[in-house]
């Protein structure tokens, strides 16, 4: 199994970017599809992006298309959200996770993902 670790959140101002990491242990994050969620106050958790091997093929929910880049460093094993003109909307607590289900396709639930990091919170201020 895999073991998966989330950093790089914080409080910025509307319009900043952040990149957030998710450190894969145990076993290489290309063995699984990959993804990343997130969950706002008082809201259900919700999906953000994934990765799909092999090929690296790559999905985003609609609201961070052409702001949100989901990527992974093999050398790594640690997958990358990078996330630019962000919004008070954006605000959330971003998990990793990994399905066992490597060619996972769309719709992305967070019932299909089997392990997920402790999460890391993301803030922004109007």
């Amino acid at each position: 199994q895999v073991q998966l670790v989330e950093s790089g959140g914080g409080l910025v101002q509307a319009g900043d970017s952040l990149r957030l990491s998710c450190a894969a242990s145990g076993r290489t994050f290309t063995s699984y599809g990959m993804g990343w969620f997130r969950q706002a106050p008082g809201k259900e958790r919700e999906f953000v992006a994934a990765m799909i091997y092999p090929g690296g093929r790559t999905y985003y929910e609609d609201s961070v298309k052409g702001r949100f880049t989901i990527s992974g460093d093999n050398a790594k094993n640690t997958l990358y959200l990078q996330m630019n003109s962000l919004k008070p909307e954006d605000t959330a607590v971003y998990y990793c996770a990994a399905s066992v289900r490597r060619t996972i396709i769309p719709p992305f639930r967070d019932q299909d993902y089997n392990y997920w990091g402790q999460g890391t919170q993301v803030t922004v201020s109007s």
